[in-house]
């Protein structure tokens, strides 16, 4: 696969929105600014890129083929469609791993509503694209709070990823919102490199770099 211009790349970037009611909805603060850099740099390799997109306010980077999503399972019946056409699969996305197990049509009014909220758990995205990997790379993120890099090592084997890019969003500077970050570059084989503390645009590219010199 040494011709750049016919390595095809799925990339996921943003938040999912899991609605409680047509105006509530669970979601976390991911901003997109890391899977749209990765884009940004797959395409300046001269890759084809797909980019899945929760809702973000960055503008649409130009030359990707663009599939704007909301909830969980519309990502993954987006990246599903996409996903047998690719050569590296970039999960990016910061999908809820919650949402409400009813919703409801029409706004729930404050003096009705229950306090409890009944949660059900949305789909693995990662974890079901990488079963039925051939040929693929695929390429996990993971956000801790504690622990970093053995829970990302433990997750990059449950969902039988090639490599899992983590990082830790208890330091400054870093994870969700920010436009820096540090990341540990974990692999497969078993090596791991720490990459930052750097721009997210610059980590993105380092991070295509490594991806590409598996593809040469």
């Amino acid at each position: 696969m040494s011709n750049a211009s016919s390595i095809r790349c799925l990339i996921t970037a943003g938040p999912t929105r899991e609605f409680l009611d047509p105006v509530r909805f669970l979601s976390n603060p991911s901003t997109g600014k890391m899977g749209y850099a990765l884009a940004e740099a797959a395409l300046r390799l001269g890759w084809n890129v797909d980019l899945v997109a929760g809702p973000v306010n960055l503008p649409e980077p130009e030359g990707t083929i663009f599939y704007p999503v909301v909830s969980a399972e519309e990502m993954y019946h987006q990246v599903d469609a996409l996903f047998d056409a690719c050569d590296l699969f970039i999960m990016a996305a910061a999908v809820s791993d919650f949402r409400p197990s009813q919703y409801l049509p029409q706004k729930e009014k404050k003096s009705v509503a229950s306090l409890r909220l009944e949660l059900e758990p949305t789909r693995d995205i990662l974890a079901t694209l990488a079963e039925r990997k051939l040929n693929q790379t695929v390429v996990g993120f993971a956000a801790e709070t504690e622990n970093l890099e053995p829970n990302a090592r433990a997750k990059l084997v449950a969902k039988n990823c090639d490599f899992i890019v983590a990082n830790d969003l208890s330091q400054p500077g870093a994870g969700f919102a920010a436009d820096t970050n540090t990341v540990i570059f974990l692999a497969a084989n078993g090596s791991n490199e720490t990459l930052g503390p750097a721009l997210k645009t610059d980590l993105a590219t380092q991070i295509i770099d490594r991806l590409a010199a598996r593809h040469h």
